[in-house]
């Protein structure tokens, strides 16, 4: 199983409204749309967990937070964001954290 957070990110959305175009114009079916989406979903979670290699710490406020159906759900305020080796420094308003376990992929 992989998690279709990703579909929310600029990318997904992209890619979702060129593939609702392609089912109108009837180039394509919903059920290759589909296909093409849930692939979509499992090489992201694939690239990001292989590829990614940066380490990045935060600290800030917790506003709320909520656990269910094994998902944790945080909102921070004031958030300052540092990346390991660099130490760069940036800070953000409010930032909504959505985390799945990894595990169940």
């Amino acid at each position: 199983m992989s998690y279709q957070l990703y579909r929310n990110t600029t990318l997904g959305h992209t890619l979702q409204e060129s593939l609702d175009e392609l089912i109108q114009m009837g180039q394509i079916s919903p059920q290759l749309a589909l296909k093409v989406l849930l692939q979509f979903d499992k090489a992201i979670n694939q690239a990001l967990a292989q590829r990614v290699k940066a380490k990045v710490s935060f600290k800030g406020k917790l506003n709320t937070y909520r656990f269910c159906d094994n998902v944790w759900t945080f909102v921070l305020n004031d958030v300052d964001f540092r990346e390991a080796p660099v130490q760069d420094i940036a800070s953000v308003g409010k930032v909504k954290i959505v985390a799945c376990d990894g595990e169940s992929m």
